[in-house]
């Protein structure tokens, strides 16, 4: 009876041993939505970002801003191949990646990251690579030369993206700290409202900045530009559970609701203050409140994204206006304040709304090994601060060196007022 047994039991295991065997092959479901969700990252960026950017500088430089974004998309998108992937995801140490992985080598067709291609996840991380310096480009609008733009670019991804993403999601030291940084709050949110802000203030105000105010030269532009990163951002951020799951639907859900709650947030704090809602500050609620939710949006639940969600359009709304009343720095399209204030709102918020004991407001729970709302709090306050000091320290370094190969990072006085895009590309957006 017990051979009877043995027998029986071993048959079952060997039935079962494909099953067992295919736990590491290629999962075509999660496959299908990250290809989805890398389309929906680059689509952010172009034509996404190059519209709302675009619609909000002066119709002398819209080719600029244009140019811009598709330039470093070429740029981020080679660099990537050729050295940042190894530096963010290769093992390395806690500060810096390997070198093995240079030119995608040993990313085949039958690779796997997980259940789904490396030569996917490369992508979809490029596309996030991409994203990041663009975002940038807001800081100096209407008044830096396009070379300084392109080599600052190539530099930054070397020095600073690539190796803050190494720290963050390649298994460096944040990530071994149990920092909560779901789609990017650190990597791509404070680092480029940090460059953002040091290259204000580096690269100096517009010739008319707080003497004539410059409005958007086209707002249609800017809202249409605004819509596609709001559809985008379902990628950028659901697509960061790499997994067609629960985790990726309910980061599609708090993602949508914490930037529907930013958009009318700010919509009724200007109506209130200033005396009438714009479209402008609806559509910057709308961002601020994507940036706010996207480090917590794998962690919490859609309570605790709708005050999240709320809080980034009160904070940021004043982030701007103490950026550019206050302390006087031109940091032209607001980067700084709504994706470096909001990157830093939503880390930091992720340790209050990951807890599973708030109630409604409770989120999916904390790092592993953390116990309390504290202990997650301090290590998303340390992941903000080396990403805060590294970033700033490092810009700083890389636009004074910039401008000794460039000879200056600015455009001259005349060619300001002329407006880029004649003086840099010999073209116009607009017939005269």
């Amino acid at each position: 009876m017990n051979q009877i047994v043995t027998k029986i039991s071993s048959l079952v295991f060997l039935l079962c041993f494909p099953l067992i065997a295919q736990a590491d092959e290629l999962n075509g479901a999660n496959t299908a939505w990250i290809l989805t969700s890398t389309a929906l990252v680059l689509f952010m960026t172009l034509p996404g970002l190059a519209l709302f950017y675009g619609g909000l500088v002066g119709k002398k430089n819209i080719l600029s801003v244009l140019m811009q974004c598709f330039a470093i998309a070429g740029i981020a998108s080679v660099f990537w191949l050729v050295i940042g992937y190894s530096i963010a995801f290769d093992e390395g140490n806690a500060f810096f990646g390997g070198f093995s992985k240079v030119f995608f080598s040993g990313v085949t067709e039958g690779a796997l990251a997980g259940d789904i291609p490396e030569s996917l996840f490369a992508l979809f991380q490029m596309t996030f690579a991409i994203i990041t310096p663009a975002l940038i480009i807001g800081g100096f609008a209407e008044r830096t030369k396009f070379s300084a733009v392109l080599l600052f670019t190539t530099l930054w991804l070397l020095f600073v993206y690539a190796p803050i993403t190494h720290w963050v999601w390649g298994g460096g030291w944040l990530q071994e700290l149990g920092l909560l940084d779901f789609a990017g709050g650190t990597v791509v949110h404070i680092t480029a409202g940090v460059a953002a802000l040091v290259a204000a203030i580096v690269i100096g105000p517009r010739k008319n900045f707080g003497k004539s105010a410059t409005p958007p030269h086209n707002m249609t532009m800017t809202i249409t530009g605004a819509g596609m990163l709001w559809v985008g951002w379902f990628g950028f951020n659901g697509g960061s559970a790499l997994a067609a799951n629960g985790d990726a639907a309910m980061a599609m859900l708090v993602t949508h609701i914490s930037a529907a709650t930013g958009a009318i947030t700010w919509m009724f704090y200007e109506w209130i203050k200033f005396g009438k809602p714009t479209a402008l500050g609806t559509v910057t609620g709308i961002i601020a409140g994507l940036g706010t939710i996207t480090p917590a949006s794998g962690f919490v639940g859609p309570a605790g994204a709708l005050i999240i969600g709320f809080l980034a359009g009160v904070i940021c709304f004043n982030a701007v206006i103490i950026i550019k009343q206050k302390l006087k720095i031109d940091d032209s399209l607001d980067v700084f304040p709504v994706h470096g204030v909001g990157g830093i709102l939503g880390t930091l918020l992720a340790a209050v709304f990951a807890s599973t004991e708030l109630g409604i407001f409770s989120g999916q729970g904390f790092a592993d090994g953390v116990n309390s709302i504290g202990q997650q709090f301090g290590i998303q306050a340390i992941g903000v601060l080396s990403t805060f000091i590294y970033t700033a320290v490092v810009s700083f370094i890389l636009f004074k060196l910039v401008s000794l190969m460039t000879n200056g990072l600015r455009v001259d006085s005349d060619q300001e007022t002329q407006g880029l895009d004649i003086t840099d590309h010999e073209e116009r957006g607009y017939e005269l």
